[in-house]
């Protein structure tokens, strides 16, 4: 008689833990409801978009040269001062003020091209690569091949492109 004492005992402290685990409100799985505004879910608050962090790398970035430029022909782009694995596409504007060119960066780098020279012969690009410097930042391990753009002081013109390689935060 003693058992059926203790096992009734049992049954009573299971089915008080179990009534204390259970949860109430929200939507419960398959009852297709959405919860009440009470129990809505907490939205995140708008940003101004004058306020909005910068693209981080890996973030969006234009992968293809806009549709109205033309490539600059190969005879005119000297690329010597490249790693050999390097992209070496060159593309002009209509106007020939704006320079896209296929440049590489990888994992936390961010690609961009800053005009360091031009004359009347040649027109000098510095493609940089920078280094994110968050602490602790993981990166990935790929690279990319985004079209960067370098404004010129004047049109191109028959002038030939020199690529260089920097890199800045290493």
């Amino acid at each position: 008689m003693r058992w059926k004492a203790t096992m009734c005992g049992l049954g009573l402290v299971l089915l008080a833990a179990t009534a204390c685990g259970e949860q109430g409100g929200g939507v419960q799985p398959g009852s297709g409801g959405a919860p009440s505004s009470s129990e809505a879910a907490p939205t995140a608050p708008t940003i101004p978009a004058t306020e909005l962090p910068p693209v981080m790398p890996g973030g969006p970035r234009q992968m293809q040269p806009p549709a109205d430029t033309t490539p600059v022909p190969a005879s005119r782009v000297d690329s010597a001062a490249l790693p050999s694995d390097f992209p070496r596409e060159v593309f002009v504007s209509a106007d020939g003020r704006q320079l896209f060119i296929r440049a590489e960066e990888g994992g936390c780098g961010r690609a961009a091209a800053e005009v360091a020279e031009q004359n009347a012969q040649q027109v000098v690009v510095d493609l940089v690569e920078s280094r994110s410097n968050l602490a602790g930042q993981m990166c990935t391990m790929d690279i990319r091949y985004p079209v960067v753009s370098a404004t010129l002081s004047d049109p191109l013109g028959e002038r030939t492109v020199v690529l260089k390689s920097v890199k800045r935060g290493y």
